[in-house]
C-alpha cells in the first residue's frame, strides 16, 4: 500500500465510524437522508429512489439514485463519504443483471420496473447436498 491508499483507507474508517455505508447495488431502491442547510435553519431531507450507478473509486466513490418526481425524471449523484448525508437505508432489493442502468431513461411507467431479488428461505437452502429446486 502506498501513502495515499493509507489515506485514503484512515479517511474511509473515520468517516464511516459515524455513519454506517450499508452495501447496494445498481437496481436496488435506496432512501438517501440527506441533511440541508437553509440560512440559519437545518433539516434533514429524504431523497429515495432506484439507484442507476454506483462507482467505486475508494474515497471518490459516488452513487447515481433516479426518481419519477410529478411525471419528470430526477437523477441525483451523491458521493458515498460525503458529510451532507445523514443516512442510506436500502428499501427493497432489486434483480438486474447491468452494471449500469442508464436505460431506465428512457422508460416510464410499467416498462422502467425492475422486479424484487427472490429471497432463498433458510430451510429451503440445501435437502441432503443438492440445491434448492424453484
Amino acid at each position: 500500500m502506498n501513502i495515499i491508499q493509507q489515506f485514503e483507507a484512515s479517511e474511509i474508517a473515520r468517516l464511516t465510524e459515524g455513519r454506517p455505508v450499508p452495501t447496494f447495488a445498481p437496481g436496488d431502491t435506496v432512501r438517501v437522508a440527506v441533511n440541508v442547510v437553509e440560512g440559519e435553519r437545518r433539516r434533514v431531507q429524504n431523497f429515495e429512489g432506484v439507484c442507476i450507478a454506483r462507482s467505486n473509486k475508494g474515497l471518490n466513490s459516488n452513487f447515481t439514485i433516479r426518481k419519477i418526481s410529478y411525471g419528470e425524471g430526477v437523477e441525483r449523484v451523491f458521493p458515498l463519504y460525503s458529510p451532507t448525508i445523514a443516512e442510506i437505508a436500502v428499501v427493497r432489493r432489486g434483480d438486474v443483471r447491468r452494471a449500469k442502468l442508464y436505460y431506465l431513461r428512457g422508460r416510464s411507467g410499467k416498462r422502467a420496473r425492475i422486479a424484487e431479488k427472490a429471497r432463498v428461505a433458510p430451510s429451503a437452502t440445501t435437502v441432503q447436498g443438492q440445491s434448492p429446486c424453484f
